[in-house]
Protein backbone atom coordinates (compact mmCIF):
# COMPACT_ATOMS: atom_id res chain seq x y z
CA UNK A 1 0.00 0.00 0.00
CA UNK A 2 1.46 3.43 -0.94
CA UNK A 3 2.73 5.78 1.75
CA UNK A 4 0.11 8.43 2.63
CA UNK A 5 0.81 12.02 1.63
CA UNK A 6 -0.60 13.18 4.96
CA UNK A 7 -1.16 11.41 8.27
CA UNK A 8 -2.16 12.19 11.82
CA UNK A 9 -0.35 9.67 14.02
CA UNK A 10 -1.75 9.27 17.55
CA UNK A 11 -2.63 12.96 17.47
CA UNK A 12 -3.68 14.70 20.68
CA UNK A 13 -4.57 18.36 21.08
CA UNK A 14 -6.18 20.62 23.66
CA UNK A 15 -6.32 24.38 24.19
CA UNK A 16 -4.47 25.23 27.39
CA UNK A 17 -5.86 23.25 30.31
CA UNK A 18 -9.14 22.50 28.52
CA UNK A 19 -10.57 19.13 27.64
CA UNK A 20 -8.90 17.33 24.71
CA UNK A 21 -10.32 17.90 21.24
CA UNK A 22 -8.29 15.03 19.76
CA UNK A 23 -7.05 12.15 21.85
CA UNK A 24 -4.67 9.60 20.25
CA UNK A 25 -6.39 10.21 16.91
CA UNK A 26 -4.99 8.63 13.72
CA UNK A 27 -6.06 9.35 10.13
CA UNK A 28 -4.47 9.18 6.68
CA UNK A 29 -4.86 11.01 3.35
CA UNK A 30 -3.38 9.55 0.18
CA UNK A 31 -2.06 11.56 -2.75
CA UNK A 32 -4.79 12.76 -5.09
CA UNK A 33 -7.66 12.21 -2.64
CA UNK A 34 -10.32 14.85 -2.05
CA UNK A 35 -11.58 14.92 1.53
CA UNK A 36 -14.35 16.84 3.24
CA UNK A 37 -14.28 17.27 7.02
CA UNK A 38 -17.78 17.60 8.45
CA UNK A 39 -19.17 18.08 11.93
CA UNK A 40 -21.21 20.27 14.26
CA UNK A 41 -19.85 23.50 15.74
CA UNK A 42 -17.06 22.97 18.26
CA UNK A 43 -16.13 19.47 17.11
CA UNK A 44 -12.59 20.46 16.03
CA UNK A 45 -12.90 20.85 12.24
CA UNK A 46 -10.94 24.09 11.94
CA UNK A 47 -8.54 23.01 14.69
CA UNK A 48 -7.66 19.91 12.66
CA UNK A 49 -7.05 22.03 9.56
CA UNK A 50 -4.74 24.40 11.44
CA UNK A 51 -2.84 21.41 12.78
CA UNK A 52 -2.45 20.07 9.24
CA UNK A 53 -1.24 23.49 8.09
CA UNK A 54 1.39 23.66 10.82
CA UNK A 55 -0.27 26.70 12.42
CA UNK A 56 -0.88 24.82 15.66
CA UNK A 57 1.28 22.18 17.33
CA UNK A 58 -0.06 18.87 18.68
CA UNK A 59 -0.14 18.26 22.42
CA UNK A 60 0.88 14.70 21.60
CA UNK A 61 1.54 12.53 18.57
CA UNK A 62 2.47 14.09 15.25
CA UNK A 63 1.39 15.22 11.78
CA UNK A 64 3.45 13.81 8.90
CA UNK A 65 3.42 15.37 5.40
CA UNK A 66 5.36 13.86 2.49
CA UNK A 67 7.10 11.52 4.93
CA UNK A 68 8.39 14.34 7.15
CA UNK A 69 7.02 15.27 10.61
CA UNK A 70 5.37 18.68 10.46
CA UNK A 71 6.95 21.29 12.76
CA UNK A 72 6.03 24.53 10.94
CA UNK A 73 3.98 25.72 7.95
CA UNK A 74 5.19 24.39 4.60
CA UNK A 75 5.46 26.30 1.33
CA UNK A 76 3.96 23.31 -0.50
CA UNK A 77 0.75 23.41 1.57
CA UNK A 78 -1.87 25.90 0.40
CA UNK A 79 -4.45 27.30 2.83
CA UNK A 80 -7.65 29.10 1.83
CA UNK A 81 -9.56 30.71 4.69
CA UNK A 82 -13.20 31.65 5.12
CA UNK A 83 -12.39 35.38 5.19
CA UNK A 84 -9.94 34.99 2.24
CA UNK A 85 -7.10 36.82 4.08
CA UNK A 86 -6.46 39.34 1.31
CA UNK A 87 -4.34 42.43 2.03
CA UNK A 88 -6.73 45.38 1.68
CA UNK A 89 -3.98 47.81 0.63
CA UNK A 90 -2.76 45.58 -2.22
CA UNK A 91 -4.25 45.19 -5.68
CA UNK A 92 -5.69 41.95 -7.01
CA UNK A 93 -2.44 41.22 -8.86
CA UNK A 94 -0.28 42.08 -5.84
CA UNK A 95 -2.36 39.75 -3.65
CA UNK A 96 -2.21 36.92 -6.20
CA UNK A 97 1.55 37.32 -6.69
CA UNK A 98 2.37 37.60 -2.95
CA UNK A 99 3.82 34.12 -2.51
CA UNK A 100 5.84 34.26 -5.71
CA UNK A 101 7.25 37.67 -4.75
CA UNK A 102 8.25 36.29 -1.32
CA UNK A 103 9.94 33.41 -3.12
CA UNK A 104 12.13 35.88 -5.02
CA UNK A 105 12.84 37.83 -1.82
CA UNK A 106 13.94 34.68 0.07
CA UNK A 107 15.74 33.02 -2.83
CA UNK A 108 19.13 33.22 -1.09
CA UNK A 109 17.76 32.21 2.31
CA UNK A 110 19.17 28.90 3.48
CA UNK A 111 17.98 26.32 5.97
CA UNK A 112 19.65 23.68 8.09
CA UNK A 113 20.60 20.41 6.36
CA UNK A 114 17.67 18.00 6.39
CA UNK A 115 15.08 20.72 7.11
CA UNK A 116 12.08 21.14 4.83
CA UNK A 117 12.32 24.53 3.11
CA UNK A 118 9.57 26.76 4.60
CA UNK A 119 9.99 29.59 2.10
CA UNK A 120 8.01 29.86 -1.12
CA UNK A 121 9.81 28.65 -4.24
CA UNK A 122 11.22 31.14 -6.75
CA UNK A 123 8.49 30.97 -9.38
CA UNK A 124 7.74 33.23 -12.37
CA UNK A 125 5.63 36.25 -11.43
CA UNK A 126 3.76 35.66 -14.68
CA UNK A 127 2.11 32.68 -12.94
CA UNK A 128 -0.07 35.24 -11.13
CA UNK A 129 -1.27 36.59 -14.47
CA UNK A 130 -1.94 33.07 -15.72
CA UNK A 131 -4.09 32.14 -12.73
CA UNK A 132 -6.01 35.42 -12.73
CA UNK A 133 -6.83 34.70 -16.37
CA UNK A 134 -7.74 31.07 -15.63
CA UNK A 135 -10.07 32.11 -12.80
CA UNK A 136 -11.77 34.80 -14.86
CA UNK A 137 -10.61 37.84 -12.88
CA UNK A 138 -7.70 39.16 -14.97
CA UNK A 139 -9.74 42.27 -15.79
CA UNK A 140 -9.76 43.11 -12.05
CA UNK A 141 -5.97 42.98 -11.62
CA UNK A 142 -5.62 46.68 -10.67
CA UNK A 143 -8.58 46.82 -8.30
CA UNK A 144 -8.50 46.44 -4.51
CA UNK A 145 -10.33 43.83 -2.39
CA UNK A 146 -12.88 46.40 -1.17
CA UNK A 147 -13.95 46.89 -4.78
CA UNK A 148 -14.69 43.19 -5.31
CA UNK A 149 -17.64 40.95 -4.55
CA UNK A 150 -17.25 38.12 -2.05
CA UNK A 151 -16.96 35.55 -4.84
CA UNK A 152 -14.30 37.60 -6.64
CA UNK A 153 -12.32 37.95 -3.43
CA UNK A 154 -12.31 34.17 -2.96
CA UNK A 155 -11.13 33.72 -6.55
CA UNK A 156 -8.18 35.99 -5.76
CA UNK A 157 -7.43 33.91 -2.65
CA UNK A 158 -7.55 30.73 -4.76
CA UNK A 159 -5.24 32.29 -7.35
CA UNK A 160 -2.76 33.36 -4.65
CA UNK A 161 -2.65 29.78 -3.36
CA UNK A 162 -2.37 28.03 -6.73
CA UNK A 163 0.42 30.33 -7.91
CA UNK A 164 2.65 28.47 -5.43
CA UNK A 165 1.85 25.06 -7.01
CA UNK A 166 0.94 23.38 -3.70
CA UNK A 167 1.03 19.61 -3.21
CA UNK A 168 -1.72 19.84 -0.57
CA UNK A 169 -4.68 22.24 -0.55
CA UNK A 170 -6.49 22.99 2.73
CA UNK A 171 -9.75 24.98 2.75
CA UNK A 172 -11.54 26.23 5.86
CA UNK A 173 -15.23 26.80 5.04
CA UNK A 174 -14.22 29.02 2.10
CA UNK A 175 -17.75 29.54 0.75
CA UNK A 176 -19.84 29.76 3.93
CA UNK A 177 -20.25 33.56 3.78
CA UNK A 178 -21.38 33.60 0.13
CA UNK A 179 -24.85 33.61 -1.37
CA UNK A 180 -26.25 30.38 -2.83
CA UNK A 181 -25.55 31.21 -6.49
CA UNK A 182 -21.97 32.37 -5.85
CA UNK A 183 -21.34 29.37 -3.62
CA UNK A 184 -22.47 26.96 -6.35
CA UNK A 185 -20.28 28.79 -8.88
CA UNK A 186 -17.19 28.40 -6.70
CA UNK A 187 -18.03 24.77 -5.91
CA UNK A 188 -18.08 24.21 -9.67
CA UNK A 189 -14.70 25.92 -9.92
CA UNK A 190 -13.16 23.77 -7.18
CA UNK A 191 -14.41 20.60 -8.88
CA UNK A 192 -12.90 21.78 -12.17
CA UNK A 193 -9.56 22.53 -10.51
CA UNK A 194 -9.54 19.16 -8.74
CA UNK A 195 -10.03 17.41 -12.08
CA UNK A 196 -7.43 19.59 -13.78
CA UNK A 197 -4.67 19.53 -11.15
CA UNK A 198 -5.34 16.23 -9.33
CA UNK A 199 -4.29 18.06 -6.20
CA UNK A 200 -4.76 16.45 -2.78
CA UNK A 201 -7.33 18.53 -0.94
CA UNK A 202 -9.09 18.76 2.42
CA UNK A 203 -12.10 21.07 2.77
CA UNK A 204 -13.71 21.82 6.11
CA UNK A 205 -17.44 22.50 5.96
CA UNK A 206 -20.49 22.46 8.20
CA UNK A 207 -22.72 21.98 5.14
CA UNK A 208 -23.80 18.37 4.51
CA UNK A 209 -24.64 18.97 0.84
CA UNK A 210 -21.27 20.60 0.19
CA UNK A 211 -19.40 17.73 1.85
CA UNK A 212 -21.31 15.19 -0.27
CA UNK A 213 -20.65 17.17 -3.44
CA UNK A 214 -16.92 17.83 -3.01
CA UNK A 215 -15.48 15.05 -0.86
CA UNK A 216 -14.84 11.63 -2.38
CA UNK A 217 -14.10 10.68 1.22
CA UNK A 218 -15.72 12.39 4.19
CA UNK A 219 -14.31 12.56 7.72
CA UNK A 220 -17.09 13.09 10.25
CA UNK A 221 -15.94 14.58 13.55
CA UNK A 222 -18.04 14.29 16.67
CA UNK A 223 -18.26 15.91 20.07
CA UNK A 224 -14.72 16.00 21.56
CA UNK A 225 -12.64 14.17 22.31
CA UNK A 226 -12.25 12.63 18.84
CA UNK A 227 -10.43 9.32 19.24
CA UNK A 228 -11.18 7.44 16.00
CA UNK A 229 -11.95 8.67 12.47
CA UNK A 230 -15.51 8.13 11.22
CA UNK A 231 -15.17 7.90 7.44
CA UNK A 232 -17.89 7.89 4.79
CA UNK A 233 -16.81 6.90 1.28
CA UNK A 234 -18.41 8.92 -1.49
CA UNK A 235 -16.87 7.77 -4.80
CA UNK A 236 -19.37 9.63 -6.97
CA UNK A 237 -18.20 13.06 -5.76
CA UNK A 238 -16.26 15.36 -8.04
CA UNK A 239 -18.89 16.37 -10.59
CA UNK A 240 -21.81 18.77 -10.34
CA UNK A 241 -24.01 16.00 -11.78
CA UNK A 242 -23.42 13.97 -8.62
CA UNK A 243 -25.81 16.33 -6.83
CA UNK A 244 -28.71 14.80 -8.79
CA UNK A 245 -27.81 11.14 -8.23
CA UNK A 246 -29.29 8.52 -5.94
CA UNK A 247 -25.82 7.95 -4.46
CA UNK A 248 -25.66 11.62 -3.44
CA UNK A 249 -29.04 11.42 -1.74
CA UNK A 250 -27.96 8.28 0.10
CA UNK A 251 -24.74 9.89 1.34
CA UNK A 252 -26.46 13.09 2.49
CA UNK A 253 -29.07 11.02 4.34
CA UNK A 254 -26.33 9.00 6.05
CA UNK A 255 -24.44 12.16 7.04
CA UNK A 256 -27.64 13.82 8.27
CA UNK A 257 -28.40 10.82 10.46
CA UNK A 258 -24.88 10.86 11.92
CA UNK A 259 -25.04 14.57 12.78
CA UNK A 260 -28.56 14.37 14.17
CA UNK A 261 -27.49 11.45 16.34
CA UNK A 262 -24.54 13.51 17.52
CA UNK A 263 -26.80 16.40 18.52
CA UNK A 264 -29.14 14.08 20.41
CA UNK A 265 -26.26 12.37 22.19
CA UNK A 266 -24.68 15.69 23.08
CA UNK A 267 -27.90 17.33 24.30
Amino acid sequence: MPTPLLSADNLSFRYGDGAPIFDVFSWQVRAGETWAVLGTSGCGKSTLLYLLAGLRKPSGGRIVVDGTPLTRPRATTGLILQNNGLMPWATVWENAALGARLGHFYRWKGEKPGDVRPYPPQLPLTDADRWLERLGIAHLRNQYPSQLSGGQQQRVAIARTLVLRPHLLLMDEPFSALDTVTRADLQRLVISLQQELRITSVIVTHNIEEAALLGSRILVLHHPPNRAPHIVDNPGAGTMEHRHSEAYRAVTARLQAQLEGEMVDGA
